[in-house]
């Protein structure tokens, strides 16, 4: 099974930028495509982009285009979530996991997340 340890979120002001830190423990993580979701208060969580085992191929959700940037570092085991330009809608809880590179599909341990919280 594949777990996660979400980290890099805190209190920011709108405009702001912050990168979010996906670590997982596995040697399989190279093998598997990742993606990022996120939960803002009192809702469902949702899909926001995901990125290809070998880092090159990333997709975005229409939420998460143009202010979110997926990356990964393979040597750490590592997933990234840059966000700029930070805006209050932005606040919730951020979640990566393993995903099916075709569905999307998370099949890995859900994390705790770390959360984001955007206010002036």
């Amino acid at each position: 099974q594949v777990h996660v340890v979400e980290s890099g979120g805190g209190l920011m002001q709108p405009g702001g930028s912050l990168r979010l830190s996906c670590v997982a423990s596995e040697s399989t993580f190279s093998d598997y495509a990742m993606a990022w979701f996120r939960q803002p208060p009192g809702k469902e969580r949702e899909f926001l982009a995901t990125i290809s085992s070998n880092g090159i191929s990333t997709w975005y959700a229409e939420s998460a285009r143009g202010r979110f940037t997926i990356s990964r570092d393979n040597a750490k085991n590592t997933l990234f979530l840059e966000i700029d330009n930070l805006v209050p809608e932005d606040t919730a809880v951020y979640y990566c996991n393993a995903v099916n590179s075709d569905s999307g599909r998370a099949f890995g341990n859900w994390g705790q997340g770390t959360q984001v919280t955007v206010s002036s």
